[in-house]
């Protein structure tokens, strides 16, 4: 076995090494309005929900462009307005597509031919055709070291009635994307397990 000490690895290779031990990493497609009323659309895959938060509260973790905020980021923080879209199989070269880096004034929804709907709750675009969809506000901002994470509260689910059986979501219908180590994804496929516990 080989042992890091994380002082004598530089970012990337550190980064290499969590990005892969922390896999598969759901991602968040987020949908944000400028406030001069540009769309914005974009992939994380540092996101995840505070466990058993009620209210239900998400949280992701965005890199910084260039020394600043990604349009994401301030969007969601100067609107306090955000939708998260979860990226299922179908979606995943469009959802990849809009990963690219794009001038403020350009909206993503557009170049990625990503068709979107207004939220119900929030003033932001959602994914018109995402299978499930949490609408959310602004609830915090943290910054730690050179990244900031933010926490929204959901305020609203839409949620498909393809991919659920007697109401509820069937994760037999729902092939989640998640990201893995280097240029990986993968595509949820369930086990059908008996838990012992």
């Amino acid at each position: 076995m080989v042992e890091y000490d994380c002082d004598e690895l530089t970012e990337r290779e550190r980064a290499r090494i969590i990005k892969s031990a922390v896999s598969p990493r759901p991602i968040a497609w987020i949908s944000t309005r400028s406030q001069d009323g540009t769309d914005n659309l974009a992939p994380f895959s540092s996101y995840n929900y505070v466990s058993s938060s009620n209210p239900v509260v998400l949280f992701n973790s965005p890199n910084a462009a260039h020394g600043g905020l990604k349009d994401t980021a301030r969007n969601a923080i100067e609107t306090e307005a955000f939708a998260v879209n979860v990226v299922t199989a179908p979606a995943m070269e469009r959802m990849d597509h809009t990963s690219a880096s794009r001038p403020p004034g350009e909206s993503e929804f557009d170049l990625a031919d990503v068709s979107k709907a207004e939220c119900a709750a929030i003033p932001a675009p959602r994914v018109a055709d995402a299978p499930v969809t949490m609408e959310c506000t602004l609830y915090d901002t943290v910054e730690i070291y050179d990244r900031i994470t933010i926490f929204g509260e959901v305020e609203r689910f839409h949620v498909d009635d393809d991919v659920t059986t007697d109401g509820k979501i069937d994760m037999t219908k729902l092939p989640t994307v998640g990201r893995l180590g280097g240029p990986y994804y993968t595509v949820s496929e369930p086990v059908d397990f008996e838990r012992q516990f």
